[in-house]
């Protein structure tokens, strides 16, 4: 039976078999109260991550310490298992070798397995081939690829050799390729020539050639796929996927290296300056992503992983991680909606047999738009967990998943970020679903909403904060002045405290909700509102397509701007009184927007972020200091001279 506020409650049995009891029970300690267990997560860092470490079976040599803190107790300085030896490859390649590890799917149905044992060797042919090209521990590879097999081995086998991995999406564009992986001078590149999304096929020889002409110190070019418009003016060597991968090695050599070595650089979404080149280190993603996966999500072996990603967003890696709970993962490559099948994700959780399936908020609004009902459509009596990442998931949106998709599952809203490649709160297999609040802090991890006092607040909007150091902090930021950019972003505001920047309010139930981020927040007479209140409200609206909202001063303090796009590119005074009642009504008189305005489209990161700060800065006349960002920056034009235009 559900429970007054509850969409969803574990039953004894879903919490008894999971992974979480079973963790606790292994170190000999109550599960419930979660937040007495919690509590003790971060109060006991060593006997937690050490427990956490032994409980994942995780490979390689942990050493005798687990936390080492510098004398003046700042977070930015805390190392991590300083005497151990691992390697993330060597972690994720493990389990039977018959059992199915890959699934690669596309838009046009089609799709391919790969065993364990096929895997290794396909890795154990990249690692031969990137050693004949020289790269040795600590060289960085970039992968231009989409989602398929090959980026993926590519990524093992760069860190099966303690190497360093980065990451874009072909379709970022020349610029926006540059502006990441340019600064950390690959010495090899990956690319993908040929791709399709939404129907259509792109040739990314010329792009591809402009991005490899402007990368110094870049020695060969490895292409995947064909191209009539690949040119070579710098002196560097081009060779195919196939001759990289021609050789006879059929097991990979993995070389072991510290916890705090470099594994990924992963990039901030840039619509403010030059993206942050964002280095995360072996052991801190390894471990951060086996505590999430297999005590929040409850992942297990032979469970299916899915998340809708391209390979340049973190949950890219964090799906990648599921390999080492022996999980399958299912790539996909492609556009999530295509017109005459809005329904091919779901088509591929039945016919896979997906447990886990991640989306983002943008997805869900799509499905909702088109009312597709899933549960009719498409037979999934394996799901257990539908997952959403990337934006707040409104309330309306999680009685949507749970009327359309499945009843009898767990839905986890979870929140963190790029800069921590995991998660600060998350669902669990213990805690009951509510509408619009994501479940629970993480295991581990000291978040807590203070005010700008810095005191701890429970039912009042503050800022989310992390207390306490957590073992997949970045390393640093790549380049110049690397620890005092890293510093100045999240420790400045408050000394010896991470603050995340996003506006977020906790319950006195435990859970969390999350407004957006705090450099889009609000502030008409004063009060902090977040974006995420009134796209709630609008989302609901059935004549709007999309939306965005953002603030201008005016004469001291803020009024609220609303731009909507509409069916028929057209809105009348009354639906705009509508929308101003609605909006009153539902979330309160100080959101209601001042000005509204209809526009033509609505800009967003190539992640599928919205850009407010962007629109905001064009609409009074600043420089957008990061174009190539924006997925389509052209729809900005419109937004320059909207105070000049007529509002309803």
């Amino acid at each position: 039976m559900e429970k007054p506020g509850f969409l969803w409650e574990p039953d004894e049995a879903f919490i008894s078999n999971s992974n979480l009891k079973a963790f606790a029970d292994h170190i000999g300690k109550s599960l419930l109260p979660y937040e007495h267990f919690h509590r003790w997560s971060f109060a006991k860092p060593k006997e937690f991550w050490s427990a956490v470490w032994d409980f994942a079976n995780i490979i390689g040599e942990k050493g005798d310490g687990v936390l080492s803190r510098p004398e003046d107790g700042c977070m930015q300085g805390t190392s991590w298992f300083p005497y151990a030896k691992l390697n993330f490859a060597e972690n994720l390649l493990r389990g039977d070798e018959k059992r199915i590890a890959i699934v690669e799917g596309d838009e046009n149905g089609e799709y391919r397995c790969m065993s364990m044992g096929e895997l290794r060797r396909l890795v154990a042919q990249v690692q031969t081939g990137l050693r004949s090209l020289g790269i040795n521990r600590g060289d960085r590879v970039a992968g231009i690829v989409t989602n398929r097999i090959e980026g993926l081995a590519a990524l093992l086998a760069t860190a099966s050799l303690g190497a360093v991995w980065t990451s874009c999406s072909p379709d970022f564009g020349p610029q926006g390729i540059v502006d990441r992986i340019g600064q950390v001078k690959p010495k090899v590149i990956i690319a993908t020539l040929d791709y399709q999304y939404n129907e259509k096929t792109f040739d990314m020889g010329a792009p591809i050639s402009t991005v490899c002409d402007s990368i110094d110190g870049l020695s060969t070019l490895v292409t995947i796929g064909n191209s009539s418009g690949l040119s070579n003016v710098n002196d560097f060597k081009i060779i195919t996927w196939e001759e990289l991968c021609d050789n006879d090695s059929s097991s990979p050599e993995f070389i072991r290296v510290s916890f705090k070595s470099p594994l990924y650089i992963l990039y901030s979404s840039g619509t403010t300056g030059l993206p942050k080149a964002i280095v995360h280190s072996v052991g801190g993603t390894l471990i951060q992503h086996l505590k999430e996966h297999k005590f929040h999500c409850d992942i297990k072996p032979g469970d299916v992983m899915f998340w809708y990603t391209n390979t340049a967003w973190m949950m890219y890696h964090w799906l990648v991680s599921g390999l080492a709970s022996e999980a399958t993962i299912f790539l996909y490559d492609g556009a999530p909606v295509l017109k005459n099948e809005p329904g091919m994700l779901w088509r591929y959780a039945e016919g896979l047999r997906i447990t886990h399936f991640g989306l983002s908020p943008k997805y869900l609004e799509v499905l909702m738009k088109q009312t597709y009902p899933v549960n009719l459509k498409h037979d999934l009596p394996q799901l257990r967990s539908v997952l959403s990442a990337g934006a707040p998931v409104s309330p309306e949106q999680f009685h949507w998943v749970y009327e359309n998709i499945k009843q009898d599952m767990m839905f986890s809203s979870i929140s963190g970020g790029t800069e921590i490649i995991g998660c600060f709160v998350m669902g669990s297999p213990v805690h009951p679903v509510r509408a619009g609040e994501i479940s629970c802090k993480a295991l581990g991890m000291a978040v807590d909403v203070l005010d700008d006092r810095g005191a701890s607040v429970i039912h009042q909007k503050g800022d989310l904060v992390c207390t306490q150091p957590f073992p997949s902090m970045p390393i640093t930021f790549w380049g110049e002045d690397g620890e005092k950019r890293y510093k100045n972003t999240y420790f400045v505001d408050r000394p010896g405290i991470w603050t995340h920047g996003d506006l977020a309010e906790q319950t006195n139930h435990g859970s969390i909700i999350i407004y957006g981020r705090v450099d889009g927040t609000l502030k008409p007479g004063g009060v902090r509102i977040g974006t995420a209140e009134i796209y709630r409200v609008i989302d609901q609206i059935p004549e709007i397509q999309d939306s965005i909202v953002f603030g201008l001063p005016n004469n001291g303090d803020e009024e609220i701007v609303l731009c909507v796009v509409t069916k028929d590119r057209n809105l009348d005074i009354d639906t705009a009184k509508s929308m101003r009642y609605k909006i009153r009504s539902n979330a309160s008189p100080r959101h209601v927007p001042h000005r509204i305005y209809c526009v033509n489209e609505i800009p967003y990161t190539l992640n599928g972020k919205k850009v407010e700060g962007a629109v905001k800065s064009t609409v009074l006349g600043k420089s957008i200091k990061n174009h190539a960002s924006i997925i389509n920056p052209e729809c900005l034009a419109e937004y320059s001279i909207l105070l000049g235009r007529e509002f309803k």
